[in-house]
């Protein structure tokens, strides 16, 4: 469950499956301090750019590398080289047609691209554009004084978005779809995603600088199973936090402690 059952890599991973031209590349997806590094193998270029701007809709996500990706485009058809004792007419480019007096030397045809890989790039180009499109609604949210702090990921679904994540009341719901639907290229927005979770800023403020897993200050009167209703909304994930956090006895936390709160 997202804020706090995800971490960022595993998002963004989610968001790169939601693309119907990336979900079956098997891309993989690394990240530490924000920073992420996606690799794997893609048909052509473009799939770059469109990794990036998916991946950039994403909470906590600083900068995008995706030098790791390879490209299988197919290489051009190496042109026919002449014998080295022909003369001129038995050149790539020259067809030879009746006596050799006669020969009629004709320009090589254009490398015109098939027309499905046009259709690839016309297809790549339109899901680039709508992403780019979810990314301007997440920095809208960003820039918003009231919701710059709560964890807010922006999806792109054709031409609406959909939001994910956690703010603090109804008022910051309904502020963060205003915000999506005022962006220009926006049809819709879907905000079944986007719950309201009292004091979910502070839920999440602490971060874990290596992994990136929101970390908790044990207060007077906690539990783990407290803890786990904080964060997963079910008592019996204490296990999960316990074993993440090598401890062996679930009972003994101390006020002060801090606990990795597992993705």
């Amino acid at each position: 469950m997202w804020p706090f059952g995800k971490s960022t890599a595993d998002r963004v991973k989610d968001a790169l499956n939601e693309q119907p031209r990336l979900k079956d590349l098997g891309l993989q997806v690394q990240e530490k301090g924000g920073n992420v590094s996606v690799t794997g193998m893609v048909p052509n270029d473009r799939f770059g750019t469109l990794v990036k701007v998916v991946a950039e809709g994403i909470n906590g996500v600083k900068s995008v590398d995706t030098s790791g990706l390879v490209a299988q485009e197919a290489p051009q058809q190496a042109q026919a080289e002449a014998p080295q004792d022909a003369g001129p007419s038995a050149s790539a480019n020259t067809v030879t047609s009746g006596p050799a007096s006669a020969q009629t030397e004709i320009a090589p045809s254009s490398s015109a691209k098939p027309a499905a890989a046009s259709s690839m790039d016309a297809e790549i180009k339109e899901m680039e554009d709508r992403s780019k499109i979810a990314k301007a609604v997440h920095q809208a949210i960003r820039n918003n004084g009231e919701l710059k702090d709560d964890p807010i990921d922006v999806l792109q679904s054709g031409k609406s978005v959909i939001l994910r994540g956690v703010v603090d009341s109804d008022h910051e719901q309904r502020l963060a779809e205003k915000l999506a639907r005022e962006v220009d290229g926006v049809s819709g927005v879907d905000i079944s995603g986007l719950r309201v979770a009292e004091g979910a800023k502070e839920l999440t403020k602490e971060k874990d600088a290596q992994t990136g897993d929101t970390v908790y200050t044990v207060q007077a009167g906690d539990t783990l199973g407290a803890i786990a209703q904080k964060y997963y909304g079910d008592v019996g994930e204490y296990k999960k936090i316990a074993h993440y956090n090598n401890i062996s006895n679930p009972d003994l936390i101390k006020v002060g402690q801090q606990i990795r709160i597992p993705g």
